[in-house]
């Protein structure tokens, strides 16, 4: 596993199809940068309400699932095409779980939550089908939060240090969200695990109350 892509930027206004928008997705590629405990030295977001913090303080999103969306959109990709921080190879969804801690350059990170599309990587991309995509095939991407701070560069190996005991990969956290929702016992697994943010653990803690 390892760093095929380190990407940071500042908001900026875009011009999309459908809107007009501020934002920070659009990165530029870096060889190395800090990452303190809530960004990469020279990245930062527009939205603060709904990016950003320490449980999102590094976008991720899996080199593998780049030559699917290259077909499905038909035009080619490059590092940063879905406004992540970082494109790791060797990880997806189904492979690592909610509060799994890794070993990235000098840094320690942990698994925070599923990466929730929104309307302005819908924008970017022309493609108003895009979170419906997502959330079918669970191509979602991940956050992590900062343990360690410390300096990643691209090629840098990405070892997962510790799993969480409970399992609960970031693929089925993504199917209790948006495709399960009137399972409880699905929500009980999702929160049981203390690693998950808390943008998640109010959602779902909410929907199970809603239950009884």
């Amino acid at each position: 596993m390892r760093v095929v892509g380190l990407q940071v930027g500042q908001p900026e206004t875009h011009h999309y199809p459908t809107e007009t928008v501020v934002t920070g997705g659009h990165k530029t590629p870096v060889s190395e940068a800090w990452l303190h405990t809530t960004h990469f030295e020279g990245d930062a977001q527009a939205d603060l309400k709904h990016h950003g913090g320490p449980d999102k303080a590094v976008c991720v999103y899996s080199f593998e699932h780049y030559p699917y969306w290259e077909r499905v959109l038909g035009t080619s990709l490059t590092p940063g095409a879905f406004s992540e921080n970082l494109t790791v190879a060797g990880i997806t969804e189904t492979q690592v779980s909610i509060g799994d801690i890794f070993q990235v350059g000098e840094t320690l990170v942990q698994i925070s939550q599923p990466r929730q599309p929104c309307h302005k990587l819908m924008g970017r991309h022309a493609r108003p089908d895009l979170p419906d995509l997502i959330h079918e095939n669970s191509f979602s991407g991940f956050y992590f939060r900062v343990l360690t701070p410390g300096r990643v560069a691209v090629n840098a190996q990405v070892e997962r240090v510790t799993q969480h005991p409970l399992g609960v990969t970031v693929e089925f956290a993504n199917q209790v969200m948006y495709r399960q929702r009137a399972d409880a016992e699905s929500l009980r697994q999702v929160l049981a695990v203390e690693a998950l943010s808390e943008a998640w653990r109010y959602t779902l803690a909410r929907r199970l109350k809603d239950k009884k």
